[in-house]
């Protein structure tokens, strides 16, 4: 079935007691056992029948045999590093979401676990040479958060594997409407479905999918033990998210790119980020492995005070942190998202401002950004 089709019907048929078209909200915590030890469910932190749906869905929409559920992002983002032993390396893109690069640099480092950070032209050219026996992991972003650049999976997947390493591939800002990592050779993909596949800004929740059995074995288990799980409201809520993602992942690229031309010919814009331009730097590589080029837009405003200033005076964009929503949002990532890097080496630029690019009218949206960026 095409990928529409499974987005509304993979894990939902209709309920079996009483027909019911929508999958139920299981809201429980327990269930009676027909005898000691006998039953299919027996308490909803292992299983949910709402979990299930969205778990057999999302796997299904990113070509995986098994996918995992989780309360947030970062609680799927825990739980596979959970894979990880103290004093083994993970290998990490640069330009990684704020978030991430605060788990691994406050939490995990301190706990003796190592990080290396390379570019996301590194990643593409010479990964080889930065992992070693010790590498346990490649954690990617593509494109990435919130300076969009394009890692190639397919090349990083062979250098790591051939080191023994494992692949993550954060797919959050693509969805797996345009791009599915593990097609590319990815072992493990992650995500915030509080972004595009809930859709609707309602809902924290997070997936991990692979299709190694021994992986989903792993990761199941540590998600009972470690018990991250969403309950069964925003489970439901994300299964409704996937219905409508495909009609509105085509109306976030269908926007963007017309952000995009606004921007490139706008004077107050000194450059724009977006993988859909012919000069991106890994443009090529998006078209290969990419059916679109997303919401996602940054761009570089004259000074980092008129950066801060202009995504302050939008009406219809609002400010705010997160993105993936039916509406638009615009944001200082430097002060925002991404304040946990700001004492890094690879700190994003006071100059960036990153849009999320909504399904409203684009003409009101290129209207209300002529109108912030001149002042």
């Amino acid at each position: 079935m095409d990928f529409e089709t499974r987005a509304i019907h993979a894990g939902q048929e209709p309920d079996p007691r009483t027909g019911a078209v929508a999958v139920p909200i299981y809201q429980t915590s327990t269930y009676a056992q027909r005898a000691v030890g006998e039953y299919e469910y027996d308490y909803s932190r292992t299983r949910n029948p709402t979990r299930d749906a969205l778990e057999e869905c999302l796997a299904s929409l990113e070509g995986a045999a098994h996918g995992l559920a989780f309360a947030s992002g970062m609680a799927a983002a825990t739980t596979v590093m959970h894979l990880v032993d103290p004093s083994r390396r993970v290998v990490s893109v640069n330009d990684v979401y704020g978030g991430t690069y605060r788990l691994f640099s406050k939490v995990y480092e301190p706990k003796g676990y190592r990080f290396s950070y390379l570019s996301a032209e590194q990643c593409n050219t010479e990964l080889a040479d930065h992992l070693g026996d010790d590498t346990a992991l490649v954690w990617l972003e593509t494109p990435t958060n919130p300076l969009l650049n394009v890692v190639d999976l397919r090349a990083a997947a062979d250098a790591a594997h051939a080191a023994s390493a494992l692949v993550v591939v954060d797919n959050t800002f693509a969805s797996p409407y345009l791009q599915r990592p593990i097609e590319h050779g990815a072992d493990i993909v992650v995500h915030s479905t509080t972004k595009y596949l809930g859709g609707h800004s309602d809902l924290i929740g997070g997936f991990a999918a692979t299709g190694d059995a021994g992986l989903a074995e792993r990761l199941a288990f540590l998600q009972n033990s470690l018990g991250g799980v969403p309950g069964p409201l925003d489970a439901w809520l994300v299964l409704r998210g996937l219905k409508t993602l495909g009609v509105r992942m085509r109306a976030h690229c269908e926007n963007a790119a017309a952000i995009v031309e606004f921007l490139q010919g706008h004077d107050r814009v000194e450059r724009v980020l977006y993988p859909g331009i012919g000069e991106h730097p890994g443009h090529d590589i998006a078209r290969r492995q990419m059916d679109g080029f997303g919401g996602m837009v940054s761009f570089l405003a004259a000074s980092e005070d008129e950066a801060v200033a202009l995504a302050a005076r939008t009406k219809i964009w609002t400010l705010a942190e997160s993105l993936g929503g039916v509406e638009s949002l615009i944001e200082h990532p430097g002060r925002m998202t991404h304040a946990s890097t700001a004492d890094s080496p690879f700190a994003t630029p006071g100059t960036l401002v990153r849009l999320s690019v909504g399904i409203e009218s684009a003409a009101d949206l290129i209207a209300d950004l002529d109108q912030a960026l001149r002042g």
